[in-house]
């Protein structure tokens, strides 16, 4: 059988629960609800473990924080002795207007934290990632307080719309492989 890594990657604690800088974790959840897959706690990050059409998919969101990703990233990876290429690394993004996602085989951090550190634990760029657009309405210097701000009404109301398709990009990420889900996905 063959075994993927979604990492949804987020901050741990109730006061990043919300924040579009989770999205990835609230897509990981999504992903693991449509096989009422539990996640536990396990080293560097909780885990749950699904089965799609005779693929196996492990889901974690890292416990190390954002900026520490690579960490829990680098260890399960080695851990299910995967290769680069079934890790997807799940994402937000301020270069792409709210719910807009792009799946790439590879690709620079794009001033990610997360990914910057994902790079460079594992020591280089070559594994796919999905980047679920969250928006850039806010003023110069504002990031930081943008990204790890809640949801506006507005979003919140399309949101779980919009995890939804990210979690049929995952699907496809998985049973038809990266090339056919770009294609599928990144409008």
């Amino acid at each position: 059988m063959t075994h993927y890594l979604i990492a949804g990657l987020g901050n741990i604690g109730d006061e990043y629960t919300h924040t579009r800088h989770n999205v990835g974790f609230r897509i990981a959840d999504a992903l693991a609800t449509t096989a009422s897959a539990p996640f536990i706690s396990d080293r560097y990050a909780q885990v749950a473990t699904l089965r799609l059409k005779g693929k196996g998919i492990y889901i974690i969101k890292p416990t190390t924080y954002m900026n520490l990703s690579g960490k829990a990233v680098k260890y399960w990876l080695q851990q299910l002795q995967l290769p680069p290429e079934n890790l997807l690394v799940v994402v937000d993004d301020v270069a792409l207007p709210f719910g807009v996602i792009r799946l790439r085989g590879k690709g620079s951090d794009g001033g990610h934290n997360g990914l910057k550190d994902i790079d460079a634990c594992l020591g280089h760029q070559q594994y796919p990632r999905l980047r679920f657009g969250i928006g850039n309405h806010y003023p110069k210097g504002r990031q930081v307080d943008y990204v790890l701000g809640k949801w506006t009404s507005e979003e919140a109301a399309q949101l779980d719309e919009k995890i939804h398709i990210a979690v049929q990009a995952i699907q496809s990420f998985v049973l038809e492989g990266i090339e056919r889900a770009m294609s599928r996905f990144n409008r």
